[in-house]
């Protein structure tokens, strides 16, 4: 059965979707902008918008009981790939140990703006 997760500390769903589904112990998560819960967007501040874009991913784990050690995979979208070195620096500190799977694409735009967004899908166990 599945289960809509949500995080007040994570911006709201500004469209027909939640934040995320836990099915079957797995939970995927949707994209998460640098944005606080209020919806205000990091823009300038590629460091500070990724690490604001894996702290709601962090918020919405936690909100359904996991922690950031049971993602098995991540998927990071930039709009300019000149970024990559620095976002690698900030997603190190999200993860401890053998970090997960992940992509990282280039895209033409992501949605208000952002220069970043980030999603997951981490398994809680059955």
């Amino acid at each position: 059965m599945k289960r809509v997760i949500s995080s007040k500390a994570a911006p709201p769903a500004v469209g027909p979707y939640s934040q995320a589904i836990l099915i079957n112990g797995f939970l995927f998560t949707s994209g998460q902008l640098p944005a606080d819960n209020a919806g205000n967007l990091i823009i300038n501040d590629i460091a500070a918008a990724t690490r604001r874009s894996l702290e709601n991913v962090q918020s919405i784990l936690q909100a359904a009981g996991g922690n950031m050690d049971q993602i098995v995979k991540v998927t990071i979208f930039l709009t300019d790939m000149k970024d990559f070195a620095v976002v690698n620096g900030v997603y190190t500190e999200f993860f401890s140990g053998e970090p997960p799977a992940r992509s990282c694409v280039a895209v033409a735009a992501l949605p208000k703006g952002a220069k970043i967004e980030v999603e997951a899908i981490a398994y809680l166990g059955g």
